[in-house]
């Protein structure tokens, strides 16, 4: 398969080099001058598990990309997705699959004005990355990467993406019911990208304190409430002790907000995560004073950061 991976910051350059290693005919795709400049210069530099190895991987910003290619990897950030899918139009054929695994919630509903329903697959990733600097990334730590087609009928070249997922370690899932895990993670990234990014804090440093599973519970219950309105059933107690033991396992890590907001100094999804719950709960009449609040807070912090 020819792939292309369409946002290539720290996770999109972690699914790049897996498939590139594994003999997949892959291109990176994004915007940021400095990283596709250094990338084309001296390759993209990998810190994986403790080891550094340099691969190079043909990188282009999208208005440079022109061949049609088999699959669509989406990586960009939430705020910037429509603008991505019209930019590489050129490389979306009429069988081209398009997966989605964005952090946060809803992106299907973007993603329906730029590619045929038939075409689009939507998942979930709970691999972690590390952006370290242009064309730097470390990488870490197991994970899974969980997709589904969107409409009935697709299931066949799913699961051919799934098997290709696997080949390239990345752990694929072939899943009856992504919708779930697509609101888990946000729930977890929910509490603990928004939460970190406030405090300057690991997921280590946040959950030795007290307060942790107090904020957590009360997030989690806004989330849960909000979900079964979309009929999806989130397990308050599982779905806190998910976030407890994800928390616990990854405890020296930055999540991707903080990478941005406080790292980066850019933009984040908070609309897509948090805010999209409290903007769901006004529709539905339902409250979610604390996700709204956690939107508001990370709002100002951009404002106040001057963020790009």
């Amino acid at each position: 398969m020819k792939m292309a991976i369409a946002g290539s910051g720290a996770m999109g350059s972690r699914f790049g080099f897996m498939l590139h290693k594994a003999g997949n005919d892959v291109i990176l795709i994004d915007k940021w001058k400095e990283h596709i400049e250094t990338i084309r210069e001296n390759g993209l530099t990998v810190n994986y598990n403790g080891t550094e190895e340099v691969v190079d991987i043909p990188i282009y910003y999208p208005d440079q990309v022109t061949d049609q290619v088999d699959v669509v990897f989406l990586f960009t950030k939430a705020m910037f997705l429509g603008e991505m899918l019209e930019d590489i139009q050129p490389i979306i054929g009429e069988d081209t699959k398009v997966v989605c695994l964005l952090n946060g919630i809803g992106h299907e509903m973007v993603m329906k004005e730029y590619v045929a329903l038939k075409n689009i697959l939507i998942g979930v990733t709970i691999w972690t990355a590390g952006l370290k600097g242009p064309g730097k990334i470390e990488l870490e730590g197991t994970g899974s990467t969980e997709i589904q087609n969107f409409l009935p009928g697709g299931e066949e070249k799913a699961k051919e993406i799934v098997a290709v997922l696997k080949e390239a370690g990345l752990n694929g899932i072939y899943s009856e019911n992504v919708k779930f895990s697509i609101w888990r993670k946000a729930c977890v990234n929910g509490v603990l990208n928004a939460t970190c990014s406030l405090l300057d804090t690991t997921l280590g440093e946040m959950f030795k304190t007290e307060e942790a599973l107090s904020v957590t519970n009360k997030i989690v219950k806004e989330f849960v409430e909000v979900a079964k309105k979309q009929d999806v059933l989130l397990d308050f107690d599982e779905t806190v002790a998910y976030i407890v033991k994800t928390a616990e396992e990854l405890g020296h890590h930055y999540p991707s907000m903080h990478q941005d907001l406080i790292q980066h100094n850019r933009r984040t999804e908070i609309d897509f995560i948090n805010g999209a719950v409290a903007r769901l709960a006004n529709e539905y009449g339902v409250d979610a004073p604390i996700n709204a609040l956690i939107t508001d807070f990370i709002h100002i912090k951009e404002k106040v950061l001057k963020v790009n």
